[in-house]
């Protein structure tokens, strides 16, 4: 059959066809230029799209449990930093209360001590206080446990109060205490030695609760990256092959209109036969 003639022009409908395919193609290049994603929606591709978009949910939900972390961490700090004050202050303690049981000292330097000791026990008082966090302290006496999440299912890992308070487990001795002789100074120096081996314990074991939400929150954040990147390593668009693609496509696109122009002038040539 020949190929000339002019109610159908086939190669002008195939060249149309050409064009139209790499607009389309032109146009999902650009799509992916744009939006920096090879598969954008489930219509892409639905099994990867659908795995992608669990990632990307699993990693979204770990932003509770790094909150939830993050607050504990901050409550474990503020409890370290007033237990370790507290620390101090005894070994204060313990020093004016050894240096009470000098007999050869006089009741006025005595009384100037035992000032001195009070002072530093209603110290003590006002940091177990003030060491409180979003409601949370550590180190007060009857103090509540705090849970913290520890990965998405609602796991939970518990971090575990100090008593620091005075006249409490830790510090035996009462608000109170003080001393008028040496021999007063000797009993209420055994119960503070006693007290700094207690508190020096009760804050490493703050410390180690510490360590371990911080060790959990790292990994967390370490895990919801591996997440991220997962999720990007399916669906995310090589930027640099698309790029070239998109380029190449321009020039297709651009021949295919100078192609069609010409099919589409085919008719015209037939008419000249005929004059």
């Amino acid at each position: 059959m020949s190929t000339n003639a002019i109610n159908s022009n086939y190669a002008s409908i195939l060249a149309l066809q050409g064009l139209d395919q790499t607009v389309s193609d032109l146009n999902s290049a650009q799509s992916k230029v744009s939006s920096g994603l090879d598969i954008g929606a489930a219509a892409d591709n639905a099994p990867v799209w659908g795995i992608a978009q669990e990632q990307r949910n699993a990693a979204g939900a770990l932003d509770s449990v790094k909150l939830s972390l993050q607050r504990s961490q901050s409550a474990l700090d503020v409890a370290i930093s007033g237990g370790q004050s507290i620390s101090d202050l005894l070994s204060q303690i313990r020093a004016k209360t050894l240096a009470g049981t000098d007999t050869s000292l006089s009741s006025t330097d005595r009384a100037v001590l035992n000032s001195d000791v009070q002072s530093l026990i209603k110290q003590i008082s006002t940091v177990v206080d003030s060491a409180d966090f979003n409601g949370a302290n550590l180190i007060k006496t009857g103090a509540t446990p705090i849970s913290t999440l520890t990965d998405a299912n609602a796991s939970v890992y518990t971090v575990q109060p100090q008593s620091l308070s005075v006249g409490g487990p830790n510090i035996t001795f009462s608000a109170g205490a003080s001393f008028a002789t040496a021999t007063q100074a000797s009993i209420l120096l055994s119960q503070v030695t006693a007290s700094v081996a207690k508190v020096t314990s009760a804050v490493s074991s703050l410390g180690v609760s510490s360590a371990s939400v911080t060790a959990h929150l790292s990994f967390v954040s370490q895990f919801q990256d591996t997440l991220t990147a997962g999720a990007g390593n399916l669906v995310d668009a090589d930027m640099a092959k698309e790029s070239a693609s998109l380029t190449a496509l321009q020039v297709k696109q651009s021949l295919a209109a100078q192609t069609l122009s010409i099919t589409n002038s085919a008719p015209e040539i037939l008419i000249g036969l005929f004059r």
